[in-house]
């Protein structure tokens, strides 16, 4: 049975928090995705130096933004930070199976068995392990798998799923956010470091 390809375009930027906060909300008021990307093109909304960098930053967003349902963006606007960072990196996860998959497989897996360090290293073997069954990862240069190690990282410190000296750092996961994922989606709980026992009353 042949994998799944992975998407490995999330080297653009990182968790986009403030810029996705406001185009979240952007969609609020406008109800369509189509609309919001006109208007923040054409307004050049996320001051942007050129229009290339724009264009590809507003699609990457929206593009993750669009795996969230009506009431995780609801919260998204409207929550506290920490609630934001943790419904982006849902985002990211739902967007990149890669990213998804390090989360479930690496990050988690250690928190659980109290290794509480996370290095570049894991990532490498993460990825060459992945790469025996993903043909794509081959075709990746060195220097672009640097950045999206580099980038992952940033993400994992954004979204305070790790600290400055790379540290695993244990979701906080609140009532509000556990209300606003969907029943069923079980799964994106797991792209985060807790334990079972923190999360009861998950679907």
């Amino acid at each position: 049975m042949k994998s799944e390809r992975y998407s490995m375009s999330f080297s653009t930027g990182s968790l986009f928090h403030r810029e996705s906060v406001a185009l979240a909300a952007l969609f609020l008021e406008l109800g369509d995705w189509n609309t919001v990307r006109d208007k923040v093109l054409s307004g050049n909304l996320l001051q942007s130096r050129t229009l290339n960098t724009l264009k590809r930053v507003c699609r990457e967003i929206i593009s993750r933004l669009k795996t969230l349902v009506p009431s995780e963006i609801e919260l998204l606007v409207h929550g506290s930070t920490q609630e934001q960072g943790y419904l982006l990196w849902i985002a990211v996860c739902r967007r990149y199976k890669f990213v998804a998959d390090f989360a479930v497989e690496v990050i988690r897996e250690r928190f659980i068995t109290l290794k509480m360090d996370l290095h570049y290293e894991d990532f490498d073997s993460f990825f060459n392990k992945k790469s025996e069954w993903h043909s794509e990862l081959d075709e990746i240069q060195p220097a672009t798998r640097n950045k999206l190690r580099q980038v992952l990282f940033k993400m994992l410190r954004e979204a305070d799923l790790m600290t400055a000296d790379n540290a695993i750092h244990a979701a906080m996961l609140s009532s509000r956010i556990l209300e606003a994922i969907p029943p069923g989606s079980h799964q994106d709980i797991l792209v985060f470091p807790a334990f079972e026992s923190d999360l009861r009353g998950v679907q």
